[in-house]
């Protein structure tokens, strides 16, 4: 009977892990990793294309990589927004007054990589929620592979 009860709580663990689709700190950590890597291999352009195409390296649900100039803070690429491509969002807040794209800026000019937290539009749920991301440079770009926080 004891066998039989690990056994089905087994199951039961298995089965949740599997169910749960979203995605960790570590899965955004790898994409913009994978991001980065591209980037040093095929360069900077190429990596805009794919982002844009949703190449699904690089977009996964709520899951995505975006690109910005590090100099200027214009987008470069996102795959969900291309109305914001080309523009110098910097100093415009999130829905709680945070100017989280210049914390952005200043954290990957300062040590190339870290978290930021504020508040976006989820694409799959269409809704403003609380959002961390992680921001990589590459040169003189910004990688950000963002998680949604429940």
């Amino acid at each position: 009977m004891k066998r039989l009860m690990t056994a089905a709580l087994a199951g039961l663990l298995m089965a949740g892990a599997w169910a749960s689709t979203e995605p960790s700190e570590k899965d955004a950590i790898a994409m913009a990793e994978r991001g980065a890597s591209f980037i040093k291999q095929h360069g900077k352009d190429e990596m805009m294309k794919r982002i844009t195409a949703k190449d699904p390296d690089f977009v996964q649900g709520s899951l995505y990589v975006d690109m910005r100039d590090i100099s200027t803070g214009i987008v470069l690429a996102h795959p969900y927004n291309p109305t914001i491509v080309g523009k110098d969002l910097t100093d415009v807040p999130d829905a709680s007054g945070k100017k989280y794209r210049r914390e952005i800026i200043e954290l990957a000019a300062k040590k190339g990589k870290g978290w930021v937290d504020y508040m976006y539009k989820n694409p799959q749920s269409g809704k403003i929620e609380p959002k961390t991301t992680y921001i990589l440079r590459v040169g003189d770009v910004v990688l950000e592979a963002g998680i949604y926080k429940k």
